[in-house]
């Protein structure tokens, strides 16, 4: 489970902001359609928390600022271990299907648009993950916090399991010798 967390947000306090997709989009009423933008936005502190937005206006500044807002009230702690998440995971979004896959050091980032920049806001340095299903940038990047935040602690799995954590995951402890 993630630990939900909420932060007092300090004006000098330093956040990877990306916008991941700005879409123009439609609304038909009598007189004619009336155009709006959607912007989808990913804050993160690179240290374990991260957040996703979704703002509409008609403008596309108005839009970024709105789903800014929106992704830094959202933020969540993620469990890390070490620079890569503590175990595999596969979440369903709507027709989008992620699959999130620990990776030894140096591996690096590797994934789509769309999950790599919620993986980097979060401060995840090696990963491996794959997009499957729909392609819809938002449904993705939903996809992809929902199992950020399914992750499970090491150290709680482990005391649910009433055993030590080097017995929970044998490699952690093998690579903290390192």
């Amino acid at each position: 489970m993630a630990r939900r967390e909420f932060f007092e947000m300090d004006e000098t306090e330093e956040l990877d902001e990306r916008v991941v997709e700005i879409k123009r989009v439609a609304k038909v009423v009598k007189g004619g359609r009336t155009f709006h933008f959607r912007v989808t936005t990913v804050v993160g502190d690179n240290n374990g928390r991260v957040g996703v937005g979704v703002g509409k206006a008609r403008a596309v500044p108005d839009a970024i600022r709105k789903s800014m807002e929106h992704a830094r009230k959202t933020m969540e702690t993620v469990p890390l271990l070490g620079t890569t998440i503590p175990h595999q995971i596969i979440v369903k979004h709507g027709r989008s299907i992620v699959m999130l896959k620990p990776a030894s050091p140096g591996t690096g980032v590797i994934a789509g648009t769309s999950v790599r920049a919620v993986v980097e806001a979060a401060g995840i340095k090696d990963i491996l993950s794959k997009s499957l299903g729909s392609s819809n940038a938002l449904n993705v990047v939903y996809a992809t916090r929902k199992a950020l935040s399914e992750l499970k602690w090491v150290e709680t799995e482990a005391a649910a399991r009433g055993k030590p954590v080097h017995e929970v995951m044998p490699f952690w402890s093998r690579r903290n010798e390192r």
